[in-house]
């Protein structure tokens, strides 16, 4: 803890990230792009066809969210990359005035599995709104990602699936690097945008750190690690973090892709990781489920149906400062539209406050107990409601 300042004095052409303290791996800092900071840690929504679901812009960012995710892919096959740009991009075309980072596409052409055929050149698919067959290069994924405006853009690469031997492992990630380089190659380098490469190799230490040299040889204003929580557990995706943010720079964001629940962000921030996204939130409050500091709750379940009390008693969002849990239910089990919202509203703002409070632990030096109360909080539980309230 106590580290001064890394300070990552940009060239002309890069976007500026800065460290400014530390507390042993874990680390607090800020990255500047073309539509403004992102404090990091941070958590990005995802809003994968342009839309964080369930939820309005203005919405979002009272959270406190200050970056949100596109996607390559959805938004090529509808409503088309060219049409946002001649809309003036995406921020423009979704009201987001803030930071946007867009994934690739890889994971979701990787998740088509039959539908796709992989090759050097890249990836040809068929699309699942209707069929029609498509193609995706390291090439065309920049020039898709430049028509979206995305301040941060993802290099194309293969997920590689959890469960492959080494071998396997070897010749998707060397694939990986290969497309990372015609992406460092085809990206249009602009004031305060930049393209993030992506760390493959499965759960296997040896490719992961080659994988790490291979981009960092290449040079990339930030590093992701892919090909995590895709179902190796959360004691492997620590290993393997354990293995791969050592050799990532220190002066670069590092993203972690797709993750994840509360505990895996604190552990992950723990082990060095600066920006995260996934649907685990949103997609949660879909479905009923609320994120508090006691532990995930399922406002389905008959006991909070005469209960007064909010979701989470030390939480100030929209949902918690407005409404019960015995409305919330109502709402749940007469498959009210506004449930959905305000259970999606209260899960990106707690996931904002753990955030924050990461942040802030790691400028006080106190990360370790910031973890310790969290951990005692989650395993503690709801607490039930008293009759009579």
């Amino acid at each position: 803890m106590g580290a001064g300042p890394i300070i990552v004095r940009a060239m002309k052409k890069q976007m500026q990230f800065t460290v400014s303290a530390t507390d042993g791996r874990a680390r607090r800092g800020r990255l500047d792009t073309a539509h403004g900071p992102l404090e990091t840690p941070a958590f990005m929504p995802v809003g994968t066809a342009a839309t964080v679901k369930a939820m309005t812009p203005e919405a979002v960012a009272e959270t406190g969210a200050q970056c949100v995710l596109g996607n390559t892919y959805h938004l090529m096959l509808r409503p088309g990359s060219e049409r946002i740009r001649r809309l003036g991009g995406l921020h423009e075309f979704m009201n987001w005035p803030g930071p946007i980072l867009t994934d690739s596409g890889g994971f979701q052409v990787w998740s088509l599995k039959d539908l796709r055929k992989l090759t050097e050149k890249g990836v040809t698919f068929r699309s699942h709104i209707d069929g029609a067959k498509h193609e995706l290069t390291p090439e065309s994924a920049m020039a898709i990602q430049n028509d979206l405006d995305a301040d941060i853009t993802m290099v194309l690469d293969e997920c590689t699936p959890f469960g492959v031997d080494e071998a396997e492992a070897r010749v998707s990630m060397e694939l990986s690097m290969r497309w990372a380089q015609r992406c460092r190659d085809a990206f249009e380098q602009r004031p305060g945008y930049g393209l993030f490469g992506i760390v493959q190799g499965g759960v296997y230490p040896n490719l992961r750190a080659e994988s790490a040299k291979a981009l960092v040889d290449i040079g990339f204003d930030g590093y992701a690690i892919g090909g995590l929580a895709v179902g190796e557990g959360q004691d492997l995706m620590f290993q393997t973090l354990d293995v791969t943010t050592p050799h990532l720079p220190e002066d670069k964001p590092r993203y972690l892709m797709g993750v994840g629940k509360p505990s895996d962000l604190v552990g992950a921030v723990e082990r060095g990781v600066d920006m995260f996204d996934c649907v685990l939130p949103t997609r949660s409050g879909r479905t009923d489920q609320a994120f508090t500091r006691r532990g995930q709750l399922n406002i389905r379940n008959a006991r909070h149906k005469d209960d007064p009390r909010p979701l989470d008693a030390d939480c100030s969002c929209y949902a918690c400062t407005n409404y019960s849990r015995a409305y919330l239910h109502h709402l749940a089990q007469s498959k009210e539209i506004l449930g959905l919202t305000l259970l999606t509203w209260h899960n990106l703002h707690y996931y904002q406050e753990l955030m924050a409070g990461m942040r802030h632990a790691i400028e006080s030096g106190t990360f370790a107990d910031f973890k310790a109360a969290f951990e005692a909080q989650q395993a503690a539980g709801d607490i039930p409601a008293i009759e009579g309230d």
